[in-house]
Order: C-alpha cells, then structure tokens, then sequence
C-alpha cells in the first residue's frame, strides 16, 4: 500500500498545478509582454563560448545535413521539411531535438557546410517555434537548448551576417528571460540544477546578462548545496547524475575564470566532492554500477571528466550520506546499496534495490543489477526499479519500496517512490584476511515482519566473495507465523558469462569472457539458473540469466553462498562445512 503523507500528496499536487499555471502564464507573456524587448543594443554580443566537454561524433554531421535526425533511438527523415515540423515519433526523441545538443557532431565536423547547416537549423527554430512551443519552453529542455546555444555559438555565428546574429542573440535573450521566471519549476534533480547552470552560463557568456550574475550565482550556490551530498554523491541516488552534472560544472568554474570573475565557493567545493565519487562508482572495467537509473557508462565524456582530477585519489569505502559501500581487494571490486529512498520529489527514477550488490574482477562484471538502457526506458522502466531486477532479496515477489502512481502527477513527475526501508543499519570491519560490510534494511518489516541482514566479506587477495543473508523477525523473538515468508536470494550476472551447472544442483560454474573461471556455492540449498535480461549495455537490452535461491524464512532464516575463483574452490567447500557444523539445526 502506497505510503504518502498527505502534506507530501498536496506538495505534489500543488507542484504540479504550479507548474501548469507557470506555463500558461509564461505563454502569455512570450507570446506579449516580451515582445516588447524586441531590440537588443549595439553593443549586446557573445563575450565567450564555453567549453562543450560532450563527445562529438563528426559522421553524425552528414546525417543531419541530409535530414536524417537519428535521436533517443528513433530515427526521422525530414524529406525536405524542417526536422521542427516533424510529427516526433516519441518524446525522448522531441526533448533531444529540441535540447539542440546535436549540434556538436556538426562542430566535430568544422566545415563552411556544417556551420551553415547549424545556422540554418537554429534559424527554422526562431521562426517555426521561438515565439512559443509547449515542449521546447518547457524549463528541462529550455535549459539544455540555451547552454547548446552558447556552447555552440562559434559554430552559429560564424560567417553569419547582422541580421543573423541579432536574431539569435533577441531569441537567445527571450529565452534565457523566461528561464529565469520559470527554472523553479524545472523537475527537481539534475533537470532545476541543469536551469540553474543555464542561467550561469548566460550572465558569463552574454554581455547584455552580466548584471544578473550575481542572482544566478546565488540560485546555483544553493541548489549545488541542496542537490550536493556530503560524500560527493547526488541527492537522487544516481550515479549517473554525476556525470552529468560534472559535464557542465567544470566548465561552468572555467567560464568564470575566463570572464575575470571568481568560482562561487559552492562550485567549488561541489565540483571538489563529486569527483571522488566518479571513482566510488566505477568497477574494475571502468564502467559504473547500475543502481538507481544507472545506464550504460559514456566512457569518453567520463575519461574526459577524470581527466580534471588532479588528486586522482582513492574513492572512499563508505559513502554513508549518499548510501551505497564499497570494498576493492586487489583485482576485485564489490559496490552495494545501502541506502533508503531519495525524497519523494527526487524518487522517479530511484530504484527499489536495497541491499543489492555488484561483483566484478579483472575487468569483468560477474554479478550485476539490471539497469536501464539508455533509450526506450519507458518499456523498461517499470520492470528494471522492481526489487526482483537487482542483485539482492525478494519476499513473496514482492519489491521492498512502495510505488506511488497517480494519472494526474505521471505527466509530472512519472512513477515515485512512496515507501521502503526506513532503517539502515550498516557496519564495516576489517582485518589481515578480509573486510566485511554488514547491513539490514526494514523495508519488508510492515508487510511481512521481517528484517533482512545481509553480510558480504571478500578476501584480502580479491578471489573470493562470501555471502549471508539473514530474516530476523522485525518484532518479538519469532517471524509472524500466518504472514507469507516466501523468499529469493537473486543473482543476476553479466551476459558474457557462460553459466554450467553442477551435478549437485548446489552450484553453478561461471566462464568469465577473460577465460577466468569462478565458482558460485549456495552451500545448503539448491540453486535454480533463470532467465534475466541486461539492459545496462551499450548496445542495448541483451538476453543473460540470474541464479536464484529460493525458500522459505521460517525454516530457512539463514542463506549462504559463496563466489570463488576456481583455484579457491577447496577452499569453498571447506567454508560450507564449517558452515554445516557452525549453524546446526539449518536444513541439510
């Protein structure tokens, strides 16, 4: 049952009604009001173009001259037509379009044809959908068009003539007024933050915005302290969300610098943060875990971010204020969640995924969450945040987070979190031999009564993974005797992997694409190889399996397992009978 207070209920609502009016009055006044500014003074110009740090494909640029505007897995051509008067054939498709950040292939192309096509294009804008458009004067993609504008106005401008650029710079100037009326209504997250950084952009960038820096700057400093947790992480939980961010920061602090103007503080110290938690999130391929709407890696524009990282240091272990652990033992890497819910606001793309984990070793990603892809999330969407789709523990198939779903806030906000685990306990410790991370998580307590502890303990050398999850009762001694206690321990792995099962039926064989080859154990319960789906990749959804332990926690409450590299397996089966003879009484 969906757990939202009712001042969370009337915040939404209330947001959402806001946000409507914002946009009806926000119309109004492009359509009237602002037409008054039309002029723009002699001396308004372009005083710099900041640095775009997103990888630019230059045989995109053919494409887009030819009209073929291939975008969030869509394609569209144009026949002739503007690609602005193109029926989009889903909004991913239109916000990409309209976001304008295409323009870049056309940059890494650097010729007279490309400059004149990006003039063009921008040109069809201004006139098809610059005095107003519901999609592209909405405050997420609005911001994205205005920091393309600037970032891409060497390519815009050159060789164009007055007219042109005063044009661009009357339209540029409309927008950048509006998105000052309305970046609060931006989608809370990376999309408000995202406004704020546009609205920087634009008193740095414009001569004739320069007397807003200061309450642009101000807006920014406390959005980055809001958004910007303590340990670097980003209050939605996204790993993703700090590469993003990090794309237009660092920038953002350069753009001061080249104006003569000092960093705000906040800018900083955010930029000073994050950067070790690019680190934090990346597994021994370099590529980072998928938890709460983590798609696949953009390795170039990350290698391009680190670059910036002057320190290079170590990423932390423990990432308490953005609550996910971390343990590197030589060539293996183990990331988990540890974390409760983002705010209600903040929770579209969060993931119910707690306690979930990822192995990877020499390069290899072993044990894996789902993901979401980077196009077609909403086909996926429903079923990668479910419980089942992440490394960890379902009761009675059932997910640890309640998902609230209304038809009037979906077109706002999308699907929220309304509820899950309230109480995170977590421990760490560590000697000669191992390090260990031991957490417990109530986000089945209400349903079921039930508190499910899991420890993960690698080895120093990095060839071993041992595991144990535990169903503690959340109240008195005893799990609730007519409560449903049906559970499944989940492992889903990496799709290069070739699983082969044992004869024992206690045990799979995992054949990594490096020849490496690791063992898993369930010890004392049987171990079911399923179907699963990857959608973390690059190249889209692919097809790979989960193993799976099932039971029941009343006579089951412990559950044991164990990845091993298969030098170590004596060393395995010797773990399961100390096992056998430390917890007596478990079914055999």
């Amino acid at each position: 049952m969906s757990r939202v207070s009712i001042a969370d209920r009337s915040r939404l609502i209330w947001y959402a009604v806001r946000r409507g009016l914002s946009h009806v009055a926000g119309r109004l006044a492009v359509l009237r009001v602002l037409r008054i500014f039309r002029w723009v003074g002699r001396n308004e110009r372009i005083a710099i173009a900041p640095q775009s740090l997103r990888t630019a494909d230059p045989t995109r640029a053919s494409e887009i001259y030819a009209g073929r505007f291939a975008l969030a897995g869509k394609i569209v051509v144009c026949d002739g037509r503007s690609p602005f008067e193109m029926e989009p054939p889903t909004a991913d498709w239109a916000a990409s379009l309209l976001g304008f950040g295409w323009l870049r292939h056309l940059r890494g192309a650097e010729s007279t044809a490309t400059r004149g096509n990006a003039r063009a294009l921008v040109d069809e804008w201004i006139s098809l959908q610059g005095g107003w458009h519901p999609i592209a004067w909405r405050p997420e993609i609005l911001s994205r068009r205005v920091v393309a504008w600037l970032t891409q106005a060497s390519l815009i401008l050159a060789d164009a003539d007055v007219r042109f650029y005063r044009r661009f710079l009357r339209s540029l100037s409309r927008q950048v007024r509006f998105l000052r009326w309305t970046a609060g209504d931006a989608q809370d997250g990376v999309p408000r933050l995202q406004a704020y950084v546009a609205l920087t952009y634009a008193a740095l960038c414009m001569t004739g915005q320069i007397r807003h820096l200061k309450s642009a700057t101000r807006r920014l400093s406390a959005e980055l302290e809001r958004q910007i947790l303590p340990d670097g992480g980003h209050v939605s939980r996204n790993p993703g969300a700090l590469i993003e961010l990090l794309a237009d920061l660092l920038p953002l602090a350069q753009a001061f610098t080249a104006r003569n103007v000092a960093p705000p503080p906040a800018l900083l110290h955010a930029i000073d943060r994050m950067m070790p938690m690019l680190r934090f999130f990346r597994h021994s391929d370099k590529t980072f875990a998928l938890f709460n709407g983590m798609g696949p890696t953009s390795q170039d524009l990350l290698a391009t971010i680190l670059a910036y990282d002057d320190a290079r240091g170590a990423p932390v272990a423990n990432a308490t204020h953005s609550g996910y652990q971390r343990i590197e033992a030589r060539h293996s890497v183990v990331l988990m969640d540890t974390g409760t819910p983002p705010p209600l606001a903040l929770s579209a793309d969060a993931h119910a995924g707690c306690l979930s984990f990822e192995l990877s070793s020499r390069q290899q990603r072993i044990v894996v969450n789902c993901g979401l892809p980077a196009i077609g999330k909403g086909n996926w969407r429903h079923l990668a945040r479910a419980t089942a789709a992440h490394s960890t523990v379902t009761f009675n198939q059932t997910s640890s987070c309640d998902f609230y779903d209304t038809r009037l806030l979906r077109r706002v906000f999308g699907t929220l979190i309304s509820g899950g685990p309230r109480r995170i306990v977590a421990t760490r410790d560590a000697d000669d031999h191992a390090e260990q991370v031991r957490v417990s998580h109530d986000g089945y307590a209400d349903r079921f009564g039930i508190i499910h502890q899991r420890t993960l303990t690698l080895a120093a050398d990095g060839s071993r993974l041992e595991g144990e999850d535990i169903f503690l009762p959340a109240r008195g001694e005893a799990l609730p005797a007519k409560t449903p206690d049906e559970f499944a321990v989940r492992f889903h792995l990496h799709p290069t992997i070739r699983v082969t099962r044992t004869e024992d039926g206690h045990g799979v064989v995992l054949t990594l694409a490096n020849k490496d080859v690791w063992r898993f154990l369930a010890h004392e319960d049987r171990v079911d190889v399923e179907e699963s789906v990857f959608l973390g990749g690059r190249t889209g959804p692919r097809r790979t399996v989960q193993l799976v332990i099932r039971g029941n926690a009343r006579k089951a409450p412990r559950v044991e397992w164990t990845f091993a590299l298969a030098d170590q397996q004596d060393e395995v089966a010797a773990s399961a009978r100390r096992g056998r003879e430390q917890t007596p009484g478990l079914p055999m």
